[in-house]
């Protein structure tokens, strides 16, 4: 039997990290890494000295589902550790992002990670660990930032759902809520007055956020914010009226974005 950890979004930010932190538990698991620049993840496994496979995939395809789930189908594997981290986001007037961009938030941020978790299932065992990568923009609705934050609230509401799901079976799922952090995510996220607008809410390492997700699996808990502006956010998304709450971020951010 093999043990395996897979990781979407492996190729850059956050899925990366989670490869060298991971690495430091490692008991003759392997890595297998799904992103679109295969070279990287290859290079990654050299340079980490691990061994695994690296599917060089677009997860807004369909059919890429299906090349993971005949992988996995073909190998006596048990999954370990699951991360989803591939995503994207677009910052802007909704009217003016475009309809492939709108839709690919969509089908990345959501459906791919509805459907990797799906086809992992059968393959996860007492004491796996399921890592979804929300955000601090699932807690509230953002002007501006709609499709990204809706989405990102749809993977909060999935993951904890699921993780009091599969509790009985002792499987654990994690939802973290990150600040902005440095990575190739502002690289697509916008015009850079708008990314700039984005970041002044606070950065954070991206090696605090997975630290802190791993030590929050740990504890058991279902939810890892590792920044104090995604607590105070937090909790003014429980405290507040949304409404007014919304209109306060509107009348901030129309002249900015």
């Amino acid at each position: 039997m093999k043990k395996i950890h897979l990781i979407t979004g492996a190729s850059s930010g956050m899925g990366m990290e989670f490869v060298r932190q991971l690495k430091g538990s490692v008991n003759d698991e392997e890595f297998w890494l799904i992103a679109r620049r295969k070279e990287k993840m290859e290079a990654l496994l050299r340079q980490e000295g691990l061994r695994g496979r690296a599917f060089g995939l677009d997860l807004t395809q369909t059919e890429s589902f299906q090349e993971i789930k005949q992988a996995l189908a073909l190998e006596d594997v048990r999954i370990i550790t699951l991360v989803n981290a591939a995503g994207y986001g677009k910052i802007g007037d909704f009217k003016d992002i475009s309809e492939k961009d709108a839709l690919g938030m969509v089908d990345l941020n959501c459906r791919a990670l509805l459907a990797i978790t799906k086809l992992s299932l059968p393959y996860l065992v007492r004491g796996s660990v399921i890592y979804q990568f929300a955000s601090v923009a699932a807690f509230l609705p953002q002007p501006y930032f709609a499709v990204y934050a809706a989405g990102k609230a749809f993977v909060l509401s999935f993951s904890r759902a699921l993780n009091q799901e599969l509790k009985r079976y002792g499987i654990q799922v994690v939802a973290i809520c990150p600040n902005p952090v440095e990575t190739e995510f502002f690289q697509r996220a916008g015009v850079e007055k708008e990314v700039n607008l984005i970041k002044k809410i606070g950065m954070e390492p991206k090696e605090k956020v997975v630290a802190t997700a791993i030590k929050r699996a740990k504890r058991g808990k279902d939810i890892s914010i590792s920044h104090y502006t995604a607590k105070t956010i937090y909790l003014i998304s429980r405290l507040l009226p949304h409404g007014f709450v919304l209109r306060m971020e509107e009348k901030f951010l129309r002249s900015k974005v």
